[in-house]
Formats: structure tokens, sequence, C-alpha cells
């Protein structure tokens, strides 16, 4: 970038939290509302940043009392959000809040941002610690057979070959040391500029993706585009997404749901979406239950077609890049998260010596207790209950996550915005605006249709 712009240094991620929190604030609050849910929602997205900028903090010093502190905070946010979107359907009268910026203002800022936002995942070169998965998985690629027995164990569920890319993390609180990944052995090999690459695309045209779903969002659904912009500019400006826009793993799964919902309306297509995300990524698996509930009275068998669909095409593109059966068999296995939660190899939060593992099987047991309920629980659904109730699906996935819980917000930040800025749509129920199932039950004779 400072060879484009002059002078130009990137924003450190502590200054643009304060940045981006006072730039937030005088755009979103409402200043003549103090207490409207709105002002609420958004100080709880401003207090998401701190958690985060400790947790990075104490990887880098080494010191377990910062990330401890920073889990918490983090945890004590995302349950404070889990329980607000659980209470959201309840909340009837939503009054439209406009935002203290024109829409061409806002239209103008989202761009900018998008583009500075994409040209540090241009900038940004992966250091020694971003690519420890990828260096794994590139052996596991290979066909070492030490690898494929404890991959899932060491990397937790997931398309294996997602693991093959780097993590971009676009902004640091401490600046890169000399030797983070400037070997000569790395910068040499071909398999890693393509996987770098790679990376850098996925990342910018997921990026791109979650901003242009939730503008369409706005638009189709809510039937009011400056309400999914502003959703987006949001999303755009806050500090999780300037330091993880690079980090494939979060933004991709992100995408898919994003859109799975903008295309709610054909089954079939938010069916393959989904099924695309759960084989990415594994805990989208989690809102199948929701779904299916979603459209029991109609779209269910073009749902679960789609779902089916998606799943079977990216098992067959391990089949056809795995060099043998023995590991097609390893890659299966860590697509579907065969393994019991007590052997994954824990990192992040379940890790650290102050916290004991076995406390995180009632919380997934909790977790499980939520899913089944809200795929019972209200009746009917309709397009508001179903984006907040997958957010606290998403939400709820982070607390028991193995590997560094807590910190994959693009999985639920996306559609969280969307239910804080959304409209009422109670009309927005399957039933109504879907259109006729594929293979309509037949009237039997003489039957009498219901008044």
């Amino acid at each position: 970038m400072s060879d484009i712009l002059f002078h130009y240094y990137r924003v450190n991620p502590t200054t643009w939290f304060y940045l981006s929190s006072l730039l937030s604030i005088a755009l979103f609050f409402k200043f003549n509302r103090l207490w409207s849910v709105r002002n609420l929602d958004l100080i709880g997205l401003v207090l998401l940043a701190p958690g985060l900028l400790a947790v990075e903090y104490g990887g880098y010093k080494a010191s377990t009392a910062a990330q401890q502190l920073g889990f918490i905070w983090i945890f004590a946010v995302s349950g404070a959000f889990i329980i607000r979107m659980l209470v959201d359907s309840l909340m009837v009268r939503r009054p439209l809040l406009e935002t203290n910026l024109t829409i061409g203002g806002m239209v103008f800022l989202g761009i900018s941002l998008l583009v500075f936002l994409l040209a540090n995942v241009i900038a940004t070169r992966p250091q020694r610690d971003d690519l420890a998965g990828a260096a794994s998985a590139t052996r596991l690629e290979a066909g070492d057979a030490e690898i494929n027995a404890d991959q899932l164990t060491r990397l937790g569920p997931g398309y294996p070959l997602l693991f093959l890319l780097p993590q971009i993390s676009t902004q640091r609180i401490f600046s890169p040391t000399a030797d983070g990944a400037d070997n000569a052995d790395a910068r040499d090999s071909n398999r890693r500029v393509v996987h770098e690459n790679t990376a850098r695309v996925m990342a910018i045209l997921s990026q791109v993706a979650i901003v242009a779903g939730m503008i369409v969002i706005g638009w189709l659904h809510f039937e009011n585009a400056k309400l999914g912009i502003a959703a987006a500019v949001l999303y755009l400006l806050l500090p999780y997404t300037a330091i993880m826009t690079g980090r494939v793993d979060h933004v991709l799964p992100g995408a898919l749901i994003v859109w799975a919902v903008a295309a709610y309306r054909r089954p079939l297509v938010s069916g393959g979406l989904i099924g695309l995300a759960i084989g990415t990524i594994y805990y989208p698996v989690f809102l199948l239950p929701l779904w299916c509930s979603f459209y029991w009275e109609r779209g269910f068998r073009r749902f679960v077609l789609g779902i089916a669909a998606a799943i079977l095409l990216l098992v067959i593109g391990l089949w056809l890049t795995s060099p043998d059966a023995d590991v097609f068999t390893g890659q299966l296995r860590q697509m579907f998260g065969w393994i019991f939660p007590n052997e994954v190899l824990l990192e992040g939060f379940w890790a650290l010596p102050s916290n004991d593992a076995v406390f995180r099987l009632p919380v997934l047991a909790a977790f499980i207790a939520m899913i089944a309920t809200l795929a019972i629980w209200p009746v009917p659904k309709n397009l508001g209950t179903l984006l907040s109730c997958s957010a606290a699906v998403l939400l709820g996935s982070q607390f028991w996550k193995a590997h560094n819980g807590g910190l994959f917000m693009a999985w639920y930040l996306p559609v969280l915005l969307l239910v804080v800025f959304r409209p009422n749509l109670e009309n927005r129920v399957a039933l109504l605006v879907l259109g006729a199932e594929w293979f309509p039950k037949q009237r039997t004779a003489g039957s009498k249709p219901a008044v």
C-alpha cells in the first residue's frame, strides 16, 4: 500500500479499535433514544474487540493470564448476545431507526473500507505461526500416514483441503519479526505460493460475498436496501473484520450462510449452500434442526436434497485428490468430525492450565439441548426467527469448540448484524413465500378442499 499511497502505514489493531468504535457510535447510535435495543446491541458489538485484542496480546507475550481474561471477556459478551438472539422473536415492535448518515455517505464509506481491507489481504504475507496447520495438511496431502492418523485430533473437523491454505492475519498488535516467514525454503516453494494466492483470492471473494449478501437480504427480504447497507458497513467497521480479513476458515462459512439466508425462498439452493458450509467447517451441521423445522411445512425435501448434493460433491472432490484409500478415509473422517469430544487436542480457552477440559462436556450438552429446543420452538418459524436462532446456534458452538472457540466471529456476525437492523418479518414463513412442492399430495376422489 505504501507504493500506491504516499507514506501510508497500516493502522495498529488497538488504534483501529478506538477509531472504529467512535465512528460506529457516530453512525448508528440513536442519541435521542438512549435505551433503545439498537444502542445496546452496538455497545455489545464494540465490547467484543477488547477480548479479541487481549487474546492476541496474551498469545504474543505467552501470558496465560491475558489470554484467560480475553476469552472470558469474549464469552461473557457472546453469552449476552445468545440471550438477545433467543428473545429476539418476542420483540414484536421494531421501529425503523435510520442511520446518522445519508445512504450515499454509507455507500461511499462501505466501498472505501472494503477497498482498504482487501488491499491489506493482498499486501500481507503469512508469518511462521500462520503456516503451522498448512504444513501438516500439506504432509497429509502427500500421503503421510503418521499425519493422517491424527490430523483431525490436532486441526479439528473441517474440509481437509481448506487446511492447506495459510492463515493470513492482516493486522497484528505487534509487528512481525524479521525471520517470521521469510526463510529460503518457504519462499522458493511453488506450492506455498499457490496456497498463499489461493487463500488471498478466496478471502477476498468471501468478504465481497458477505457484504453483497447482506445488501441483497436488505433489498429483497427486508424491502429496504438501507438496512442491508447499514449492516454491511457496520460489519466492515468492526475491529474483528480488520484483524481477520484474510482468514478463509472464518469468512468462507460466513459467506455461505449469508447467501443461504439470501436464497431462503429457493430451498434447493439454500440447502446446497448450507451443505457446503457443513462440509467446509463442520459446525454449521448444528443448524440443520432449525432450518429443517423452518422448511418442514413446505420446501423440506428440496432443502435436504440440496444439502445431500453439496456434501456429495465435496466427498467426490476428496476422492479425486486423495493419493490412496487410507488418506481418503482419514480426510473423510476429518470432514465429518468423526471423533469423540474428549479425544480432540485442545487449543485456546479450554487448553489454558486454569481451565479443566471436563467442563467442556456439560457446555456441549447444554448446546445440544438448545438446538433441540429451537427445532420445536417457536412455531411457525419466520425469516426473523431463522436469522436470530441461526446466530444463536453459531454463537453457542463457540463455547465448546476445541480449537480457539470464541474467535471465529465471522460465522455469526453477519447474521447477527442483520438481526440488529431487521424489520418485522412475521409474514415471511415458508408456507407463504415458497412455491409448491415438486410432488404435492393428491386429493382422494370425492374429497373436498378445506374451507
